[in-house]
């Protein structure tokens, strides 16, 4: 584990979400998930871009980061539902509705969507910052991002869609979350506009590819490989149901060899700082 990562996940062990009630298990489902592990790749953009710019801001942008963890871990809860994907494993672990309940697992994942705003808001820095992190969050996460997004994924199940439909709603559903990510790293650590844009920008081509990724990966892993429910997206629009197998390998692979490119043209010390982090998600598959 590398050492912002350690950090990250110690600070996210040391601020779980409390409830401090006598409802006999909600303040344990609080936070279940978010202790349970997970790649944590969202935060560990943000914090990169922050520590490629000035190390000594990573403790002051750690709120902001698990604020990150705590709505997309809360998107995961609510897209695991039975109304939803009906999956039962999620980061190697039972889902809440299988472990609890599913008023418990709705009413979870309500809770770190608002609380993950609460941690912005409270984060040691300036006001303008925050604001503007909470903007981003709020649109890229929200009716302009990954909801639209997976409003037209359940929506459309069992009815295909044409490959720019299916770009679109991955796109608002998984990476405009990541392009984010980069953006409010970027505004934390003050770099100008142009360079947020860029980074917005590599984003979502980084969360197109990650998306491409894990169907592949649903496709040819087993549950107990992946750590949670695959062979799930039959009724799905997914890019191997579209493309094929051998069709949506090609396409990841064009779009690594684009992803590449863009990192490559980052200015140095933001290219050492995400290189690490993205060269397992970008390299092309043989």
């Amino acid at each position: 584990m590398n050492r912002l990562l350690e950090t990250f996940e110690n600070y996210l062990k040391s601020n779980l979400p409390v409830s401090k009630t006598f409802h006999p298990h909600f303040e344990d489902a609080l936070s279940l998930m978010l202790d349970a592990g997970g790649k944590r790749f969202r935060p560990m953009l943000l914090l990169s871009v922050v520590n490629s710019r000035n190390s000594l801001l990573v403790k002051s942008a750690l709120p902001v980061a698990l604020g990150l963890e705590m709505l997309h871990t809360y998107s995961l809860v609510h897209d695991d539902l039975p109304s939803m994907d009906d999956a039962a494993l999620r980061r190697g672990f039972e889902t809440l509705h299988k472990k609890y309940d599913e008023v418990t697992a709705i009413l979870v994942g309500d809770a770190l969507n608002t609380e993950a705003f609460n941690k912005i808001a409270n984060a040691p820095l300036s006001n303008d910052i925050k604001i503007e992190c909470i903007k981003v969050l709020a649109s890229d996460g929200g009716i302009d991002g990954m909801i639209i997004g997976q409003a037209i994924d359940c929506f459309f199940e069992n009815q295909k869609l044409e490959l720019s439909q299916l770009e679109f709603l991955h796109i608002h559903k998984t990476a405009k979350l990541i392009a984010g990510s980069l953006k409010m790293g970027a505004i934390i650590a003050n770099y100008d506009l142009t360079t947020q844009e860029k980074l917005y920008n590599f984003g979502i081509d980084i969360g197109l590819l990650f998306q491409i990724q894990d169907d592949i990966l649903d496709e040819t892993q087993s549950s107990l490989e992946a750590g949670k429910t695959t062979h799930n997206d039959e009724a799905k629009n997914s890019f191997v149901n579209l493309l094929g197998l051998d069709g949506a390998i090609s396409a990841a692979n064009e779009l690594a060899l684009k992803c590449e490119e863009s990192l490559n043209s980052l200015d140095e010390n933001l290219y050492d700082s995400l290189n690490n982090l993205l060269i397992k998600y970008i390299n092309r598959h043989k």
